[in-house]
């Protein structure tokens, strides 16, 4: 990603929001969004690919399915792809990060998804915890020229815009919320000490708090991470995304404010293995 690029985790087109009948958020619908909600991760050596995936041949399909026939159809990926495999996920961490992960592919698709988590947290909006961050998930000469752009791209107006001060907290009484979900992963590419992994994850960004004009929405991405088996780890060498897929938005509820915060607060992330 370029230092240009804003924070922003998307938001599918055709989303369908309801709000509670008391809006804890002033009553302030998302406005169209600015260009200070694109920025997910600054880096100056890597390209991010905005591109809109669309959902083509999505029914009228009136076979028999496989399931039912006992029948399988080689068009169709295996499950086994991304079902979990019963192996442990590492035990060891690196600057609160799982490290040591394994020299296979199914590390590889582990440690994607945890540096995902790690670049997606608001981590990322303090300039110290930022740098240990990108020190830790990247190769040493990538994290090397990452980290003057970023410190430019996560300026204080940056940051005002989306509602923090200049060191990156939140106003007292709010919460701000950046947080990445994995959902599945994919080697696109393996060797024996590089690896091409696509990782499929709900975002979720925004402020939570009551006088909030900017609610914690979620949206949909594929980010995809170039690796290199370095001192016997996985890091990162470049990395790019692109929106979607995106499901079809459901009709939920969408909480109050405290609600959001208390979850935040409650529900921590995970250590992911395939």
């Amino acid at each position: 990603m370029s230092p240009g690029d804003e924070h922003d985790y998307g938001e599918p087109a055709g989303t369908r929001m309801r709000l509670p009948e008391a809006d804890p958020y002033g009553g302030a619908r998302r406005p169209a969004r600015s260009s200070s909600r694109n920025l997910v991760m600054v880096v100056g050596v890597v390209v991010l690919l905005i591109a809109a995936i669309a959902f083509a041949n999505r029914g009228g399909d009136d076979s028999p399915s496989t399931a039912a026939t006992g029948e399988t159809n080689a068009d169709q990926p295996g499950t086994s792809s991304t079902a979990a495999s019963g192996t442990k996920p590492v035990e060891s961490k690196t600057g609160g990060i799982p490290s040591g992960f394994a020299r296979t592919e199914q590390g590889a698709q582990s440690a994607a998804a945890n540096y995902a988590v790690a670049l997606g947290s608001t981590g990322m909006f303090q300039k110290d915890s930022r740098h240990a961050l990108v020190d830790t998930v990247y190769t040493a000469a990538t994290a090397a020229t990452l980290q003057a752009p970023m410190d430019q791209a996560y300026s204080a107006a940056f940051l005002a815009k989306l509602g923090l001060d200049a060191n990156g907290n939140a106003p007292e009484g709010n919460t701000f919320v950046s947080r990445v979900v994995p959902v599945g992963t994919t080697v696109q590419a393996y060797a024996d000490t590089t690896a091409k992994v696509a990782v499929w994850y709900l975002g979720l960004i925004g402020m939570s708090g009551e006088n909030s004009t900017d609610p914690v929405t979620s949206s949909w991405k594929t980010w995809t991470f170039d690796l290199q088996w370095v001192e016997g780890d996985w890091k990162i060498t470049a990395d790019e995304q692109k929106d979607g897929p995106a499901p079809v938005p459901g009709d939920d509820r969408a909480a109050a404010s405290d609600e959001i915060s208390k979850a935040i607060e409650e529900y921590g992330g995970f250590t992911y293995a395939r």
